[in-house]
């Protein structure tokens, strides 16, 4: 075994680029990495335990050219005696009907080919030829764009992309190896005439730019490889911290996700960053529409300078909500058995009701009729005890309305149910919902984990006494 398939072999072990039995897609276009990636592949295999099937797309932006180029790797296939799969587009009808970038429309149809051939031949690989001149253009160009630290990683080795992975075996060969290898074994390929036309972005950087700038250093192409590489590898560390903090901090709901400001100002800001992206991402976000400038104003959002409560719409129907010390990032509302209506909600306790379950705030209310045979008190802010011959029945459960005021124990005259809500750091999105026990004169007895009014209170002559709790089955509500 030859320099090239040893080194072939080895980069495949090491990245688990494939095992054996595996059936592999190879993406070929006539040309000389794609042309050379094949015949390699071939030559290894029958030692690799591999089969090959080669898969090309004419795109139809240069008809004459296009159809030599086809040809030239249908001959080849068939010499080598491989598989040959192929497809021709009608690429610039397509781009002018979906006003598409032509590179990003060739791309969407190439993929969709590439992936149909794949489940044709139950293949579970597709082999792309980029190489290392190709990674230093692309981290150059992300460069001059504008990218994060995640973008300077490059071109992946391999990537899961639906149902299949894609490997780039020369990834970590120059265009000048490549060359060499198919003068070598004599292999003849077709130079796409476009490579050569400024039109394109990636072909100014390879023709003007990295030639430029290789004046200032000859290594400049190694340099931006090796940098990829670097930060591959710190990118899939701090990928796998940030799941792990996902794991630890963020607690999923029906409405998508929420975590403790605590828990996102207790992380490296660096963490902080991508984790907000991984939740936006699990929300329903595309990875590629989540901005920077959204990411940091979220970040921001958290810290104790900012406002207690507030929102932002981040986008594709997602919102960003902070709420005192909660952080929540909600899919599109979707209609749901706890949507209050603009009447909101109101129900009757009935005689010998001991359960009433109040869906809109996500609760239960239970009722219990105890003799004052003991000194009762309540034994929390969710328990409540009345005398039960001072209250004006029957009991109602209703969410708050507009102007609400209430006789706090303990308190001289009323209070705005409004201001106690923001007193007690009561959560904006909880508020319609929360339930208020009220008499048949519509005075506010009590409001769960809130307050409790003066009326009614138990005392040494009470006969009866009527104890109501209240169960919350939402997880974001207070103790």
């Amino acid at each position: 075994m030859d320099e090239w398939l040893s080194d072939l072999a080895h980069i495949a072990e090491q990245e688990g680029l494939w095992s054996a039995g595996d059936t592999i897609v190879v993406a070929i276009s006539g040309g000389p990495d794609s042309t050379a990636l094949l015949h390699m592949l071939h030559r290894l295999a029958p030692s690799e335990q591999i089969r090959l099937v080669a898969a090309h797309v004419n795109h139809g932006f240069r008809p004459e050219e296009s159809a030599r180029e086809a040809e030239a790797v249908r001959q080849l296939a068939d010499e080598l005696g491989i598989v040959y799969e192929s497809i021709i587009l009608d690429m610039p009808a397509y781009i002018e009907e979906t006003g598409m970038n032509a590179q990003a429309a060739a791309r969407e149809k190439r993929f969709a080919f590439l992936h149909e051939v794949a489940q044709k031949h139950g293949a579970n690989r597709v082999a792309l030829a980029h190489h290392a001149d190709d990674q230093a253009e692309t981290v150059l160009m992300r460069i001059l764009r504008g990218t994060s630290p995640s973008g300077l990683s490059g071109i992946a080795m391999k990537r899961k992309e639906k149902n299949v992975e894609l490997i780039r075996p020369l990834l970590r060969r120059n265009k000048a190896d490549i060359l060499s290898y198919c003068e070598h074994f004599g292999i003849s390929f077709i130079e796409d005439s476009s490579n050569a036309k400024r039109t394109y972005l990636r072909n100014k950087i390879r023709l003007d730019v990295l030639p430029y700038l290789s004046t200032f250093n000859p290594q400049l192409s190694q340099s931006l490889v090796r940098l990829a590489d670097l930060a591959a590898a710190e990118d899939d560390w701090i990928e796998q911290e940030t799941k792990a903090s996902f794991g630890r901090h963020i607690m999923l709901v029906s409405q998508g996700c929420q975590m403790t400001r605590k828990a996102m100002l207790d992380l490296h800001v660096a963490l902080q960053r991508r984790l907000i992206k991984l939740i936006l991402n699990y929300v329903g976000m595309e990875t590629e529409t989540i901005s920077f400038d959204s990411v940091e104003t979220i970040r921001l959002a958290a810290y104790d300078s900012a406002a207690s409560t507030w929102s932002l719409d981040v986008g594709s129907g997602i919102r960003f909500v902070r709420e005192y010390d909660m952080l929540y990032f909600l899919r599109p509302e979707k209609s749901n058995s706890s949507t209050i209506s603009e009447e909101g909600y109101n129900y009757v306790v009935t005689d010998g009701v001991t359960r009433l379950e109040v869906l809109e705030a996500e609760a239960e209310l239970l009722f219990e009729v105890l003799q004052p045979t003991v000194a009762y008190k309540p034994t929390s802010k969710q328990e409540a005890l009345f005398d039960t011959d001072k209250l004006a029945f029957p009991l109602s459960v209703r969410n708050r309305h507009h102007g609400d005021r209430m006789q706090v124990l303990g308190l001289n005259g009323t209070k705005k149910v409004q201001d106690m809500f923001v007193d007690d750091r009561i959560a904006p999105s909880r508020r319609e919902k929360m339930p208020l026990l009220v008499d048949s004169s519509g005075n506010i007895l009590w409001i769960p984990g809130v307050r409790r009014s003066g009326i009614a209170q138990i005392n040494a002559s009470t006969k009866h006494i009527l104890r109501v709790r209240a169960v919350f089955t939402s997880t974001n509500d207070f103790d």
